[in-house]
């Protein structure tokens, strides 16, 4: 029997060294829904911080998970599957919200299916969840530089922080990544699309 909770996952990687870094834009919008929510994190399984919550928007009350894995990137997948399976959540009931090179800074996209577009961390959900079909909120970073040194200045890129100006946008930007994961589960993902991908 399929819960009708939702979950909404934040990706990012634990620990103090990574905290307000471009790969934790997932845990950044995560926080500030558990602010708007209520919504206590606590352990599990030692895999993710998970806590439990109820949104109460237009008219309506959904109750729904919000996790944070702590496996690393390169293994949310591991903690994705096994609070799915845990609490009978099916796919088509789950948000990850993640960071994305891709989109220049402050953009957003939402879609569900579709290629992992070479970020770790919806790769492995994909492979543990055995669909990609899920929604994803996706987080506009922007692009490292291009070059000799390609991997190590992405990987350089996703773990450094912002830059003054970003970071006076980051709190507006946070805000509409937590309102895109609101809308998936309210208005449906067709609808958040319309919303966000034409910005």
């Amino acid at each position: 029997m399929a819960s009708d909770f939702w979950l909404i996952v934040g990706l990012g990687n634990p620990g103090k060294k990574y905290e307000g870094t471009r790969h934790n834009m997932g845990f950044m919008t995560a926080d500030l829904l558990a602010e708007r929510w209520s919504v206590a994190f606590s352990d599990h399984k030692g895999l993710a911080m998970l806590g439990k919550g109820a949104m109460n928007l237009e008219g309506r009350t959904v109750k729904f998970f919000l996790a944070k894995p702590l496996t690393y990137m390169n293994d949310s997948g591991n903690a994705v599957a096994s609070i799915s399976a845990y609490y009978q959540i099916e796919p088509d009931h789950i948000v990850v919200i993640h960071d994305d090179m891709d989109l220049e800074f402050g953009r957003i996209k939402v879609k569900a299916g579709g290629s992992a577009g070479g970020h770790n961390g919806i790769k492995s959900i994909d492979r543990s969840l055995g669909t990609p079909k899920y929604a994803r909120v996706r987080m506009g970073v922007g692009h490292a530089k291009r070059g000799p040194n390609a991997h190590d200045n992405t990987v350089n890129w996703v773990l450094g922080g912002f830059g003054p100006d970003q970071r006076k946008q980051l709190p507006e930007f946070l805000a509409d990544g937590a309102d895109a994961a609101e809308d998936i589960v309210f208005k449906g993902l067709a609808k958040t699309q319309e919303m966000f991908n034409g910005r």
